[in-house]
C-alpha cells in the first residue's frame, strides 16, 4: 500500500522504521541494514541531496540510540536469529553441524548469513536453478547441490532450512525416514519457511526430526515482546527528540539564504564606512575623529531599519517591532523599562534614511 507523510511526520516515520518500531516484529534490526544499503546505492548514484543525507544520518543515530539505551536493543528478534537460537538449543555449538539451505531467495540468503556467522562445519545450497545455487554458494563459501539429488544426500545434513516457491512439498515423510535411518537416529532439525510448505507436515511426528515452520519461528521471535513493549515509550521519546532536532536543523537550513544576505549587507556597509574613513584620513582628519565617524556610520546603518520600523508602525505591528528589537539588541542588556530615557551617545539618532556614501 502507499501513504504520504508531510512535515515532521516524514522524519518521525524514517526514525521509527530505522529503529525497528514500525516492524511487524518489534525491534527487527534487519530493516536498518536494508535502509543503509539503499542510502549507499542512492548516494553513489548522486540522488541524495543535503536534506535527505541529513535525514538518513539522523535516522541511523536514532536507531543506534534506541538499540543502545532501551530494552529493544538488547535482543535480536529476527526470524533468522530465532532459527539460530533454536539450532543452538538443539545442538549446542554449531561448529560440528552441517547445514543445508534449499532455495536461493532473500530469506534463504538471510538465514545463511546468520548461520555462517556461527561457523558450522559445512554449508550446502540446493536450488532448482543450478546457476542461482552456485552463485549463492560462492558468496557463502558453500557447496552447490542439484535439487534432483537431494533425497540421496539428505542424511548428510544436521540442519535443513527450506524456502522455495514450489507448489508441492520437496521433502516427503519417506525421504526423512530413510535419512534418519541412515543417520542411526541422530536428530535432524528442519526449518520450513515456505508457504505452501516445502516439507510434509507429517515429518514433525517422527521422534528424531524437529520441524519448525515460519509461524513457529515468528512466535519464538516474539518471545520477550511484552518486555520490549515496555521499552517502546522510552524509544518513542528518543524518536521525538530526534524529530525535534531534525526539525530545528531544517528550519535553520531554511534561513541560510537570509543569513548570507545579511552578512553580504553587513560587509557592504563595512566597505562603505572603510572607504569614507580612508577619504577622511586623506583629508588629514585625526585618527580619533575618523574612528568615531566610522563607528557612528556603522551604528546608524545597523540600526536604521529597526528604528524606521519602530517609528512608522503602530498597534500590533509596533509591538512586534518592539519585541524583535529587544530580542535582537537588548537580549544581554537592560530591559526597556530600565533603559536610559535620554540619548547620550555621540551619534545622532535619526529615523530617516542614511544617505551618506
Amino acid at each position: 500500500h502507499r501513504y504520504v507523510r508531510e512535515g515532521a511526520e516524514v522524519a518521525r516515520h524514517a526514525f521509527r522504521v530505522a529503529a525497528g518500531l514500525d516492524s511487524a516484529v518489534l525491534g527487527e534490526p534487519q530493516i536498518l541494514g536494508q535502509i543503509k544499503s539503499a542510502v549507499r546505492t542512492a548516494d553513489s548514484a548522486g540522488l541524495l541531496g543535503a536534506t535527505l543525507q541529513q535525514l538518513f544520518q539522523r535516522s541511523f543515530s536514532v536507531a543506534k540510540a534506541v538499540r543502545s539505551h532501551t530494552e529493544i536493543g538488547s535482543h535480536s528478534v529476527s526470524l533468522a536469529a530465532a532459527a539460530v537460537r533454536v539450532a543452538q538449543h538443539v545442538f549446542g555449538d554449531l561448529s560440528a553441524q552441517r547445514v543445508l539451505f534449499i532455495g536461493a531467495g532473500e530469506m534463504i540468503e538471510l538465514m545463511a548469513t546468520h548461520f555462517a556467522a556461527r561457523k558450522p562445519a559445512s554449508m550446502t545450497v540446493a536450488n532448482r536453478s543450478p546457476a542461482r545455487a552456485q552463485a549463492l554458494a560462492e558468496r557463502l563459501g558453500a557447496e552447490a547441490l542439484p535439487l534432483a539429488g537431494l533425497d540421496r544426500r539428505l542424511h548428510e545434513f544436521d540442519i535443513i532450512i527450506s524456502c522455495t516457491a514450489s507448489s508441492l512439498p520437496l521433502i516427503g515423510l519417506g525421504a526423512v525416514q530413510r535419512a534418519l535411518k541412515a543417520r542411526k537416529r541422530r536428530p535432524m532439525l528442519m526449518f520450513d519457511l515456505a508457504v505452501p510448505r516445502d516439507i510434509e507436515a507429517e515429518v514433525e511426528q517422527l521422534p528424531d526430526a524437529f520441524l519448525y515452520t515460519v509461524d513457529d519461528l515468528a512466535r519464538r521471535a516474539a518471545e520477550g515482546g511484552e518486555r520490549r513493549q515496555a521499552a517502546v515509550q522510552q524509544a518513542e521519546a528518543l524518536v521525538d527528540q530526534g524529530v525535534s532536532e531534525f526539525s530545528q536543523w531544517l528550519e535553520q537550513r531554511g534561513s541560510v539564504p537570509l543569513v548570507q544576505a545579511l552578512l553580504r549587507q553587513a560587509e557592504h556597509w563595512g566597505d562603505l564606512e572603510l572607504q569614507r574613513a580612508r577619504r577622511a584620513m586623506a583629508r588629514g582628519d585625526s585618527m580619533e575623529q575618523v574612528l568615531a565617524q566610522m563607528a557612528c556610520g556603522l551604528s546608524r546603518k545597523l540600526m536604521h531599519g529597526t528604528l524606521a520600523g519602530l517609528h512608522h508602525s503602530s498597534g500590533e505591528a509596533h509591538q512586534a517591532w518592539v519585541q524583535a528589537a529587544q530580542r535582537c539588541f537588548l537580549a544581554d542588556g537592560p530591559d526597556l523599562a530600565e533603559a536610559t530615557p535620554h540619548h547620550t551617545g555621540t551619534c545622532p539618532v535619526a529615523h530617516g534614511h542614511d544617505t551618506r556614501h
